[in-house]
């Protein structure tokens, strides 16, 4: 049996009811390098954070790789997607 993560702690001090997770998922496209370099870029994770959730997306199949207020989750999932990398807010 796999133990789910619990979901991030919000940033900023915000009230965890209402916070919301962004999601990346894998897929048999986009390189560990790619989606690092991506955490890294748009999410401001450092290096070994960005290491680490890019393999809990490549084990799970996804991972919340923030928290925080949905309205600029929305904008960071954007961001990623742009760069061709499935990502969503929930």
């Amino acid at each position: 049996m796999v133990k789910e993560r619990a979901r991030p702690e919000p940033e900023n001090g915000q009230d965890s009811s209402n916070a919301s997770s962004l999601v990346v998922y894998n897929d048999d496209v986009n390189t560990f390098d790619h989606v690092i370099e991506t955490l890294i870029d748009v999410c401001k994770h450092d290096q070994l954070q960005a290491e680490q959730c890019t393999m809990i997306i490549h084990h799970r199949g996804k991972c919340a790789v923030k928290s925080g207020c949905k309205e600029s989750l929305e904008v960071l999932s954007e961001k990623i997607r742009e760069r061709d990398i499935t990502a969503k807010v929930e």
